[in-house]
């Protein structure tokens, strides 16, 4: 069929902020999908929040739309673009959910829109509990027995069908949020409770428990002449119980016998069929019971997900680009593969390799928690090997934990050491560090059959991991000849794990493995297991005679890109999103990319992003590995984060040419008595500070520049450990918990700036002149990490004369420090001074949202910067000089908190946040407003605020109070903060403090009797306090705003509310307003 001609204009819904559960993947998958519809000849139109994508640039859809997903505005989209379809397959169950609260409003029915990819009976009949049920049924598919509830009231009698464990799962949510499991009643009620507030149709399905079996998925694609591939089997490791996302995967599926898959293969087509899946992508899971067999079908999701990607990426099978051209009209026997381009869609990919999938927690910031349907891992790595072992112990190098490879979890460099009754008990019960006590479990001599029977985890997976730790038992003794090392390197061996096992450095294990001639060799992804040559370089590596590697003839020249790895809470999609600028950038100056990078989510890992890719661990032995067979002209190491910059050094001193920044200069940034000693000479002023090797040097230090101070260790990203102190007793706690965290042994002391403003500047630098990119202001004071902070561009609060001071700094900063790329520094300005807080030599995470900002690639003008392009030749004289937007952007920080049960959602010096969303409109109060929506926080235009502040802010939360009353809102407070408004003429409702009468705030907001919490605590009692009304306003997602600051936004914010309609407006209209030509790579490249 050909592609349909009655279209012309396609609205393409993104998936928003990066969340737990909804990761970069949909950025991979509408960034590709966006390109199929241009490639296709299509107007493209998108809306989505998330200025840290690729597919937010303006380049890939004709009109750009950085606005909130909700319905309102989904609508004004349309209403001012007038699509005549719009594809919602590409965003996650965000997407999905919008698209159907749009549909039930009759927002499509009433401009004429085609919804296509699935139309709306298909998502509802996949996402509604019960109507999948009912189609299950009717096909005559096996289900695990259940009930769906829209309340509490007849629990009971499902626990009497049921029994218990019982599984909770809401329906139209991402990430299975707000479901898990109930093992007693109490824990049901609860659980189903706060899962009728997640799922936006209020309904719940109780499910009979599956806990145990294993766990499989199929992607598969469909398309309107019915013709069905199935393009990736996947097995969880983690029996059912655990989040798929959560869980170590696997594709091909390891233990499904021949029969057993072409069953579910059947199976999965009559599914598709009969829930309408007609044109694109779908995942569809099933639990087999590992005793008797019996399998039941768990769910589908009618669009590109997050296996999807995985899938594609094991593949290499484009599913996101198929799937956007099968939306409009094609189907998959018209269609070339991409990769072979001797073979079409319709011809399924078989691969001769194994993947796994290890996911990443943040462990480091909320400690080891215990796993359910609910997913928690924050990111992702991926491998590829030969075998299973191989290709595990290789993802789990490339998860950048501390862990080279498949260790155990205890002794005095892994954490507790567990008798083994206890660590029997750790192994039993699913958590984010079950994996290391199973590994500590199989060093111990434990069976594979006692470890199976209380983890449930197949034996066949348990024996794979037993070879390797039975391996890892002889390497002490052995001889490091050339047998050994090939058969550690088929196991996935690591020169790390090898030296540790044998007390050597790892050095000298790299130098005897090199000198023996044992190699890795890279083989192809090409969808077919080498049945058809591949026209795509995508590569991974083993260690096997031969290899598909040959080497490029074109005589262009080269640059390696080392990408960020797995997404983690201070490393996200905004470093990916540089490393994808870069290499637009090189191959728009005729040289040629070569990225290296192991998250399966991004787009710096899609095929065709660069014009080499190998997907491998981002370690030293890796990377040089790859070095030495591509041998390239420069490597770029500061877009990656922090990974690549940890390599820098050893790097250069392997004779490695770095681009851009010298490591010389970073380590200047980084070393505190370099950088103090560089600032003291440019008389640029900075907090008193000190670096401390012990507890005693620490408190030493804090003595003298008095308390209150902020401490970390050296050489983190995120804040990782960043605290407050006030004391001495609490300064001596913190320096013992960072010696136990094993991080770098100096801390930095520093004095805290209390209520200071807080800015970030991003620039670049060629040696000759900086360019300020953007000077972005702090809401929130200092004391909260700038990645948690929401930011506005311009600036919303300071005067011109600090700002000219900050732009003078800066540059003098970059020129000493040797900066050629891209350089951020942070500052506090306090009482009319400015104090410089870091410099970091590197692409800071805020750099996607001022390319959107202010319509110029940032990250490829720095790394056209690095290749020796001056300034003045790149970038448009008025902004080299620098000027004031027309219009504002805001920043918004998306947090995780709703995840984790009873952690405080308080802001600190240390990262929390996993995304960011933008709010761009014509002023602060505007744009901050946008942002708050779109960070899911709505502010409310009506009701009853309660206020409780500290002493200190009272005389400031006055003009709030009077504001709030005068926009017709009721004060609702505590005695104390009550007495006080009143005393002002601010009539004041007093309710009880917690614990001190009834009913209490807690009561107040259980009882929807609140529309705003704003609560400044201070004090032990007043923290508790603050804990039990933050955590309920979460929970019941009622907006609780913690400092004066944000409130002050708030309140300007809610008063444009109140008396104006929001607007839309596309980045490419906004541009237009801007005193230079917004643009694009092609511009740029000589």
């Amino acid at each position: 069929m050909p592609k349909r001609d009655d279209i012309r204009k396609i609205l393409v819904i993104g998936s928003g902020s990066i969340v737990i559960g909804q990761g970069c993947e949909f950025d991979y998958s509408g960034t590709q999908g966006l390109k199929a519809l241009r490639e296709e000849g299509y107007e493209t139109v998108l809306i989505n929040s998330n200025p840290a994508t690729i597919m937010t640039d303006p380049e890939l859809a004709d009109r750009t739309y950085i606005e909130p997903l909700t319905p309102d505005y989904l609508e004004k989209v349309i209403a001012a673009e007038r699509p005549q379809a719009l594809l919602p397959t590409l965003g996650g169950q965000t997407a999905l959910n919008l698209t159907v609260a749009a549909a039930e409003r009759g927002v499509f029915k009433k401009y004429g829109v085609e919804v296509l990819g699935a139309n709306l009976e298909t998502i509802r009949k996949a996402e509604d509990r019960q109507l999948f049920k009912a189609a299950m049924q009717k096909i005559g598919l096996d289900l695990p027995r259940s009930f769906v509830v829209t309340d509490t009231t007849d629990l009971k009698q499902v626990v009497r069908e049921l029994g218990f464990p019982l599984i909770v799962r809401a329906s139209f949510t991402l990430g299975g949020t707000g479901g898990g499991i109930a093992y007693h009643f109490d824990e049901l009620r609860s659980r189903v409770h706060r899962a009728l507030e997640a799922s936006p149709v209020k309904k719940v399905l109780l499910e009979e428990s599956v806990i145990g079996w294993k766990e499989y998925e199929l992607e598969v694609m469909r398309d309107r002449k019915d013709n069905f591939v199935v393009i990736c089997t996947i097995e969880n490791m983690d029996p059912m119980g655990v989040h798929t996302g959560d869980s170590v995967t696997v594709a091909p599926a390891q233990t499904l016998t021949d029969r057993q898959y072409q069953e579910m293969r059947d199976e999965a087509k009559r599914i598709v069929c009969e829930v309408g899946v007609e044109t694109g992508g779908c995942n569809i899971q099933f639990a087999v019971h590992p005793q008797t067999g019996r399998r039941v079908v768990i769910e589908i999701n009618p669009r590109v997900s997050r296996s999807s990607a995985l899938a594609s990426k094991a593949t290499g099978f484009p599913i996101a680009r198929i799937a956007a051209k099968l939306a409009v009209g094609y189907t998959l026997d018209e269609l070339p593969n991409d990769i072979t381009r001797a073979t079409l869609a319709c011809f399924e990919p078989a691969i001769d390799y194994v993947v796994t999938k290890v996911p990443r927690f943040a462990t480091e910031k909320f400690g080891e928690f215990p796993l359910d349907t609910a997913m928690k891992s924050v990111g992702e790595a991926m491998a590829i090997g030969r075998t299973f072992k191989e290709s595990l112990q290789k993802a789990l190098r490339g998860l950048e934990s501390g862990k080279k490879g498949l260790e155990g979890h205890s002794g005095p460099e892994g954490g507790e050491d567990f008798d083994d009754e206890t660590l029997l008990q750790r192994v039993a019960g699913p958590s984010s560090a079950r994996l290391y006590h199973v590994a500590t479990a199989l060093e111990r001599g434990m069976s594979v059959e006692r470890i199976a029977e209380v983890s449930k985890i197949d034996p066949w997976f348990l024996h794979q991991m037993k070879e390797i730790k039975d391996f890892e038992k002889t390497l002490a003794a052995a001889t490091l000849d050339a047998e050994t090392f090939l058969a550690a390197k088929r196991l996935g061996f690591s020169d790390a794990q090898i030296a540790r096992c044998q007390g050597k450095s790892e050095a000298q294990v790299r130098a005897r493995r090199v000198r023996l001639g044992v190699r890795p060799s890279y083989k192809l992804i090409d969808t077919c297991a080498g049945e058809f040559p591949s026209t795509t370089p995508y590569f991974y590596s083993t260690y096997e005679e031969t290899g598909d590697l040959l080497p490029a003839k074109d005589g262009k020249k080269k640059v390696v890109i080392l990408g960020s790895g797995p997404n983690r809470i201070g490393q996200g999609i905004e470093f990916d999103y540089c490393c994808v600028q870069a290499s637009k950038a090189l191959r728009a100056l005729g040289w040629q990319s070569v990225m290296v990078n192991c998250n399966p989510e991004t787009v710096s890992t899609d095929y065709d992003a660069s014009d080499r890719l190998y997907f491998e661990p981002l370690t030293f032995e890796d990377v040089m590995e790859i070095i030495d067979v591509e041998k390239p002209d420069g490597v770029i190491v500061q877009f990656g984060g922090q990974t690549p910059l940890n390599l820098a050094a050893r790097l250069a001193k392997a004779g490695v040419p770095i681009l851009g920044t010298q490591p010389s200069a970073i380590d200047m940034a980084e070393d505190r008595r370099l950088f103090g000693a560089a600032l003291k000479k440019l008389n640029i002023l900075s907090p008193e500070s000190g670096i401390a090797g012990s507890g005693a040097q620490a408190l030493k230090i804090a003595r003298r520049i008095g308390y209150p101070v902020m401490v970390r260790p050296s050489y983190v990203l995120g804040g990782r450990m960043m605290e407050i102190v006030y004391d001495d007793a609490a300064l001596l706690d913190y320096s013992e918990r960072a010696r136990k965290a094993s991080l770098h042994p100096s801390l930095l002391v520093d004095r805290f700036l209390s209520d200071a403003t807080e800015l970030d500047v991003d620039a670049v630098c060629d040696d000759k002149d900086v360019w300020i990119a953007g000077v972005m202001e702090h809401i929130e004071e200092a004391g909260i990490h700038s990645g948690d902070s929401a930011c506005t561009l311009p600036p919303h609060s300071l005067p011109p004369a600090a700002l000219a001071l900050v732009r003078e700094h800066t540059r003098k900063l970059a020129l000493h420090l040797k900066v050629k790329g891209l350089l951020n520094v942070q500052y506090a300005v306090k009482d009319g001074a400015i104090y410089v807080l870091e410099a970091n030599p590197r692409a800071s995470r805020t750099v996607p949202f001022v390319s959107k900002a202010i319509g110029l690639p940032v990250a490829r003008i720095a790394t056209w910067v690095m290749m020796g392009k001056p300034l003045k030749k790149l970038v448009p004289a008025a902004a080299l000089k620098g000027f004031e937007l027309p219009y504002t952007a805001t920043k918004e920080a998306v947090m995780p908190f709703i995840k984790f049960p009873g952690v405080d959602p308080r802001l600190g010096p240390e990262m929390k946040s996993t995304g960011e969303v933008m709010g761009l409109d014509s002023d602060f109060p505007r744009s901050f407003a946008k942002s708050q929506e779109a960070a899911g926080l709505c502010l409310p235009t009506a009701g009853s605020v309660f206020i409780s502040v500290r002493d200190d802010d009272k005389s400031h939360i006055l003009h709030v109070a009077r504001c709030l009353r005068q926009m017709g809102f009721t004060l609702v407070s505590t005695r104390n903060t009550a007495d006080f408004l009143t005393r002002h003429g601010l009539p004041t409702q007093r309710v009880a403090k917690i614990g001190e009468g009834k009913p209490d705030v807690v009561d107040l907001l259980r009882q929807r009797g609140l529309s705003l919490i704003i609560n400044t605590p201070s004090g032990k009692r007043a923290r508790t306090d603050g804990y039990s009304i933050r955590r309920t306003a979460l929970e019941l997602d009622i907006p609780c705003i913690t400092n004066i600051r944000s409130v002050n936004a708030a309140v300007h914010a809610i008063a444009v509310l109140q008396g104006a309609t929001m607007g839309v407006k596309p980045l490419q209209d906004h541009y237009k307003s801007l005193p230079y030509t917004a643009q694009v790579m092609t511009d740029f490249k000589n």
